[in-house]
């Protein structure tokens, strides 16, 4: 009985083993040639022995995690055994009938040769099995197939080297893992996006030289542990993906190649147009037309209406295969909505860049997110020259702006400053024989210092007086040549929301801004585009459309060059606004450090710091 079980078990075995198909997959790593074999349930190491010809020992030497049994779905290489054969090789006369035959030279990869002969990758590499399709030698013959000559289109190629490429993957080592050369890749960026040196990078890929890295290359290269957790994690809980944020590598596009953008505005909220952002997008429009005649790029846009429906961004991140295919990404223009975006960015083979056009982030944190709105830290690091030496007066009226007072308090620090009380009196009420006259700015003028005044009222029409009665007084006093002392005026940048101040008021009381914006109409560059915003879209432009035309000039150009070094410090200047872009820290945003400093001259002209 106990012999009958034996041989009936021996039995199974064999039937196993001789049920498994050997895997058509194979791969060369390190010269060696392996099968990839995923594992199927109740398969054993014994079995799969048999299958393939090998001993067991040499399954698990070369498959660690065997040693402890086999598991479902678990993906395994071994090791391909050399059979001998009798049959007779290919004379060469037969071989020249069905192939042409490619020398290589030094630097050449396999995906190369592919696009030069317009073939199937896989058809080279059944038709030469064997030669290293990641390791080619100066001078190896490889044949290649007449009739697959000019079958294969370079999305099909790419498609057949990126798919070797994951079945190398598959079984790679721990903490490593395989990469294909993009263009734009170097030597440097690689080394320093994976955390090693440029000889490690070396010695990793048998001795390969900076030189002669080439696109389409298979490399060896660490897997750094954040990067491992960032695949294992989705956007279902978009918190969650900002704490994991981690620091990213750009690369630039060849100038030959077309860039794919993403423009994310709430074009509409509800079944409202809102006027801004369609302003904004127009004025994209305008940039990138510029950016087609003066650079010569070519971009394929999609305009997408996020209407500040989350929901809608997050199946856009899920099931837009489109979307997840963009280069760069203009929005969205909320700080809840980057969320969303931010971590698909993130996640990306090649990071994509997204840009935050007119909001400033608060919490948000990321190395892909650049903010176009000015770091408010920096909003008073041109004012000094403005404090320097002079007389401060802060004029309060019926309302008042508190936060400006607490910024401006700030600024001062422990700079002494005097306060007025503004009052306003109609002209038709009679005041007391002895009573100052609360609406008559004279008396803070009546000393032989530069002056500083800071209007902290927040009410337009209430400013509008203030500036005419400081203006009135100035003019007053020369009139009846009396000296009057220089002054300027602090105006807040909300000032500029105001319709109804008269804006010649600004130049006679020498008024200084600081502002995130300033489209200076007098400058040609402003006035050319002014007249093209014009002929295109029948309206004068207004400060969402010079934003939406900074955005396509600054960003698209530097998809082609600065994207690659993060545009650290370069200085960009579309029309008149500067944009200088800093990070605090490796893994944080990206964020202008420029605010522009507007003086209006009492000369009635206006230069901008």
């Amino acid at each position: 009985m106990k012999r009958l079980c034996t041989a009936l078990l021996m039995l199974c075995w064999l039937c196993t083993a001789s049920a498994i198909e050997r895997s058509k997959t194979i791969v060369y790593i390190n010269g060696a040639k392996y099968y990839i074999h995923a594992v199927a349930a109740g398969e054993t190491l014994y079995s799969l022995a048999k299958a393939y010809d090998v001993s067991e020992e040499l399954i698990t030497h070369h498959n660690r995690s065997a040693a402890d049994g086999l598991k479902a779905g678990e993906t395994l290489k071994i090791p391909v055994a050399e059979q001998p054969t009798n049959k007779p090789e290919p004379s060469e006369r037969k071989l020249n009938k069905t192939f042409s035959s490619h020398y290589v030279v030094k630097g050449e990869t396999l995906y190369g040769i592919a696009r030069i002969y317009e073939i199937a990758v896989q058809t080279i590499i059944e038709d030469n099995p064997d030669i290293d399709p990641t390791h080619l030698s100066p001078g190896q013959r490889i044949l290649i197939r007449k009739k697959g000559i000019g079958k294969s289109n370079a999305a099909e190629s790419e498609a057949q080297w990126s798919a070797y490429n994951e079945r190398l993957n598959s079984v790679a080592p721990e903490g490593e893992q395989y990469y294909v050369v993009q263009k734009g890749d170097t030597f440097y960026s690689l080394a320093r996006r994976h955390g090693i040196s440029e000889e490690e990078l070396s010695t990793l890929n048998n001795g390969l030289q900076a030189a002669d890295l080439k696109v389409g290359a298979i490399l060896r290269l660490p897997q750094p542990e954040e990067e491992q957790t960032a695949t294992e994690t989705t956007v279902e809980n978009p918190i969650q993906e900002v704490a994991a944020s981690r620091e990213v590598e750009f690369r630039a596009l060849c100038n030959c190649d077309p860039l794919r953008v993403s423009l994310l505005l709430p074009m509409s909220n509800g079944r409202m147009p809102n006027p801004n952002y369609m302003d904004f997008y127009e004025g994209f429009l305008l940039g990138l037309d510029s950016v087609r005649t003066r650079y010569g790029h070519s971009v394929d846009l999609t305009l997408y209406d996020t209407k500040r429906d989350t929901g809608y961004l997050k199946g856009l991140c899920e099931q837009d295969a489109a979307f997840r295919m963009t280069q760069l990404i203009i929005g969205p223009v909320y700080e809840e909505e980057l969320q969303i975006i931010v971590p698909l960015a993130e996640q990306n083979t090649i990071p994509t860049p997204v840009v935050s056009p007119l909001a400033h982030i608060e919490e948000l944190q990321s190395d892909v997110l650049f903010q176009m709105a000015p770091d408010p830290a920096k909003k008073y690091d041109k004012a000094q020259s403005l404090l320097d030496g002079k007389r401060i007066t802060f004029i309060y009226g019926e309302s008042n702006d508190r936060a400006f007072e607490e910024e401006l308090l700030a600024l001062l620090g422990e700079r002494p400053h005097t306060k007025h009380e503004y009052r306003y009196v109609h002209p038709s009420v009679k005041l007391k024989e002895d009573e100052l006259n609360p609406s008559d700015l004279s008396p803070i003028l009546d000393n032989e210092e530069e002056n500083l005044y800071f209007i902290l009222s927040d009410n337009e029409i209430e400013v509008d007086r203030i500036l005419a009665a400081l203006a009135s007084a100035d003019t007053n006093l020369r009139a009846r040549s009396l000296r009057t002392p220089k002054y300027s005026v602090f105006g807040n940048s909300r000032w500029n929301r105001y319709t109804n101040i008269d804006r010649t008021i600004f130049f006679k009381n020498r008024v200084v801004f600081f502002t995130t914006y300033h489209a200076k109409r007098d400058a040609e560059v402003v006035a050319d585009f002014d007249r093209a915003y014009i002929r295109a879209f029948g309206s004068l432009p207004s400060l969402y459309s010079y934003r939406g035309y900074d955005a396509a000039m600054i960003f698209v150009p530097a998809m082609f060059n600065d994207i690659e070094y993060d545009m650290e410090d370069r200085r960009y200047e579309p029309l008149k606004t500067l944009y200088r872009f800093k990070q605090a820290a490796p893994t944080a945003n990206h964020v202008n450090q420029d605010w522009m400093r507007v003086n209006y001259n009492s000369d009635f002209t206006i230069t901008i710091e």
